[in-house]
């Protein structure tokens, strides 16, 4: 991941990659390869402040590799299944 920092150019305000964690970290880190370890990768996004922000980036547009937001991308797969159901389920309720 270790993002160039982005700024928004309306605001001129930071992203919130330039508060993250794995700033500087080596990208590879973050992309194991296929039955390696990712508890170094998920260490590192520990307590990190924009975690959150991270994992939401990673579900928004899609990203099928890497850890983003502490998560790999199995474990992002089923918060993607379980957020569907749950809005599936709240629309049924809803009618």
């Amino acid at each position: 991941m270790a993002f160039v920092g982005a700024v928004n150019e309306e605001s001129g305000e930071k992203s919130w990659w330039d508060f993250a964690n794995c700033l500087g970290v080596d990208p590879d880190l973050f992309f194991p390869e296929r039955g390696a370890s990712t508890k170094e990768a998920k260490e590192v996004c520990r307590g990190c402040i924009v975690k959150e922000d991270c994992l939401e980036y990673a579900l928004s547009h899609g990203e099928k590799f890497g850890i983003w937001g502490g998560m790999s991308e199995r474990e992002r797969r089923r918060l993607r299944r379980q957020r569907a159901l749950a809005r599936r389920a709240a629309s049924e309720h809803a009618v």
